[in-house]
């Protein structure tokens, strides 16, 4: 099976992945991550103006197979928070990295993005 994984952005070997426009940090899931869960019933995530610390938990998501903690990519602050996922966390499997991203972090060192892995090295991890 092929999973998507976009080049435009770095991933962690927890398979969070992190895309920075205009200094601001969106975090999500892999598609291969969303896979693995089967489908998303609950995403438990932190609340705008929350201080995260890189490769430390921010929230959980629950699917029907399993319960799994989500790790922050880079250190900072939540600026912004996927209230849609509260409603329909499906939107995690249907779009893991359009609609269903799940913050947006304005990060205290944009330099920690580069300790992340490229879609490449992701790519081999995961196939």
């Amino acid at each position: 099976m092929s999973f998507d994984i976009p080049d435009d952005r770095q991933y962690m070997e927890s398979h969070e992945w992190a895309l920075e426009t205009d200094g601001v940090v969106r975090v999500g899931i892999s598609d291969f991550a969303q896979d693995e869960l089967g489908d998303v019933v609950f995403v438990e995530l932190p609340d705008e103006g929350d201080d995260v610390t890189k490769e430390e938990e921010f929230g959980v998501i629950e699917s029907i197979k399993a319960v799994s903690d989500l790790y922050a990519p880079v250190s900072g602050d939540v600026v912004a928070v996927n209230e849609a996922l509260f409603d329909a966390p499906e939107l995690v499997n249907d779009d893991p990295f359009g609609d269903g991203w799940m913050l947006e972090i304005d990060p205290d060192d944009p330099d920690e993005l580069e300790d992340l892995l490229t879609a490449d090295e992701y790519e081999s991890q995961v196939v």
